[in-house]
């Protein structure tokens, strides 16, 4: 039974026909209701179901930190199919994030990473460098602190796999916990009020479960992002 209640948040709607909806999820909020989180009071099914005042299923997650484009099913039958999609890596998925440090202009970052019981899973993530910048702000023993934007395409959909992938390549996500730099987030804390981790699900790419035509859905920035890369002198392009 669906409950009629305003939620004390309304998500930005992407995408909606009558199999599927796609929002553009803020940072901080969880996908749904986990044991790990007890501290959540609101939740991106939960709103966007009483928002739209009909049932929703996840087709996918976004970490609690990371903005962007989330894809909801508005029936079993596309659930079923989209899910598919995902598990066979039919999805094509991109992500911008502001990282520490001068990024290669491409890279592909090929590392397998751990599960929680130890095995190994095959991890792929490729990247493209969109722009650079060095910042008058001194570092530990550097005169300037340095910062890349960076396009990411994922190919494979890991646990935290993104934010791993870069902390690996000495290039860690702006904001992250615990996978980032400590004392880079305690200088965008002090220097900037900056708390937010700058990784955006900015595009989706996949096959409309009924209609069988590309879909192709976009998520802007939040202002958070938006406002360090403008304080790091980062351009889109």
């Amino acid at each position: 039974m669906l409950i009629n209640k305003i939620p004390m948040i309304k998500l930005e709607i992407l995408f909606h026909d009558e199999n599927l909806i796609a929002a553009n999820k803020p940072n901080g909020l969880l996908v749904h209701r986990t044991s790990l989180a007890t501290d959540a009071e609101e939740f991106a099914l939960q709103i966007l179901r009483n928002q739209i005042c009909q049932q929703v299923f996840p087709c996918h997650r976004l970490d609690r930190k990371t903005s962007g484009v989330l894809i909801f099913a508005l029936n079993p039958v596309s659930h079923a199919q989209i899910q598919k999609q995902f598990a066979e890596n039919k999805v094509e998925k991109k992500y911008l994030a502001i990282v520490r440090g001068f990024t290669e202009k491409s890279g592909i970052i090929n590392y397998p990473l751990k599960k929680e019981n130890g095995i190994l899973q095959d991890a792929i993530t490729n990247f493209r460098t969109i722009d650079k910048s060095e910042i008058e702000i001194p570092f530990g023993k550097q005169a300037t602190s340095r910062y890349s934007l960076v396009e990411i395409t994922p190919k494979t959909g890991r646990m935290h796999q993104i934010r791993r992938h870069f902390a690996h390549i000495l290039h860690p996500i702006i904001g992250d916990r615990p996978h980032g730099c400590n004392k880079q987030n305690k200088l965008f804390k002090e220097k900037w009020n900056m708390t937010t981790m700058l990784l955006h699900a900015s595009e989706i790419r996949f096959s409309h479960p009924v209609l069988n035509q590309e879909i192709l859905i976009k998520a802007p920035l939040n202002q958070e992002f938006m406002r360090t890369a403008k304080l790091l002198n980062l351009n889109f392009g």
